[in-house]
């Protein structure tokens, strides 16, 4: 189903934290507008929380943004025909698991899934801290997404959203992830889940790797920790340079680079269509860019 990219005003990236706790350094929204402009960080110096990015998402996002998380979207479905293989509630789509996420962590404060991983059954299935590893984690580096599988592929390094363990794991970053697009799913289309519109706002599955490997970097040194670094790698993607010396935060560059990567990717219709997307739309969802 080949779907024909909309035309976006600005382009924001999130990189996003599944830490417990209600504000997170770990959290940075960058945002350009379309053209050559420097991207810029939305409240510079803010310490964001995650309900704070739903309300920025829902109330005060630009029309018409392209808008890419940092997070994985969903869990592995395609290699055991479930995201639970055994359990008798597992849900059958992506936009279920996340009502899943939702209903069990109702009473999680600061959109937390302690309760969540917790849960007996879906415990099984998860790598958590403290040498607990479930029966059905399947063992080694745990289960893949098609799309991570494309993105280990093309020289990336994903890590499997059933592990929860490590410094560089998403697992916990993907699941608080869920619980906000449970909240967006009826109010901003989610892709690929949803048609893409002629125009307004989508939402995509980023990941920050695959930004700076089109800017020049390797998958090992993806991470710009000044300023001198984060402006040659956005001169390679077409965007002047934002303002700046010495060091900064690697969050905020992440966001900043992806948010101009976006920018200048956003037209490109195989992005859109990667091979090995239909099979597994509706489940596992995709990273946008990944081939």
């Amino acid at each position: 189903m080949s779907q024909r990219p909309p035309r976006f005003d600005h382009f924001a990236a999130i990189d996003w934290s599944g830490a417990a706790g209600e504000r997170h350094k770990g959290i940075a929204v960058a945002i350009c507008a379309a053209g050559a402009g420097a991207p810029g960080l939305v409240r510079s110096g803010n310490r964001w929380s995650r309900q704070d990015v739903l309300d920025w998402l829902l109330y005060d996002m630009p029309a018409h943004t392209l808008v890419g998380f940092d997070m994985g979207v969903s869990l592995a479905f395609a290699d055991a025909g479930a995201f639970f293989p055994g359990w008798s509630d597992s849900p059958d789509d992506a936009r279920r698991l996340w009502r899943l996420v939702e209903e069990i962590c109702a009473d999680v404060p600061h959109l937390g899934v302690g309760a969540f991983v917790d849960h007996a059954e879906v415990a099984r299935h998860f790598r958590r801290h403290g040498g607990r590893e479930g029966d059905r984690f399947g063992g080694g580096r745990g289960r893949f997404r098609v799309t991570e599988r494309a993105q280990a592929a093309m020289g990336c390094k994903p890590y499997s959203n059933f592990n929860l363990v490590g410094a560089a794991q998403v697992g916990k970053s993907s699941l608080t992830g869920m619980r906000v697009l449970h909240r967006l799913a009826e109010h901003i289309p989610i892709w690929p889940f949803d048609p893409l519109p002629a125009r307004g706002s989508v939402v995509v599955e980023i990941y920050t790797t695959i930004a700076a490997m089109a800017a020049g970097r390797t998958p090992g040194r993806s991470k710009m920790r000044d300023f001198a670094a984060l402006n040659r790698a956005l001169g390679s993607l077409g965007s002047d340079p934002v303002a700046g010396d010495g060091a900064i935060d690697e969050h905020a560059s992440d966001a900043l680079l992806t948010a101009a990567w976006l920018r200048s990717v956003a037209h490109d219709r195989e992005l859109w269509n990667p091979p090995g997307l239909d099979p597994v739309r509706h489940t596992e969802g995709w990273t946008f860019g990944a081939r």
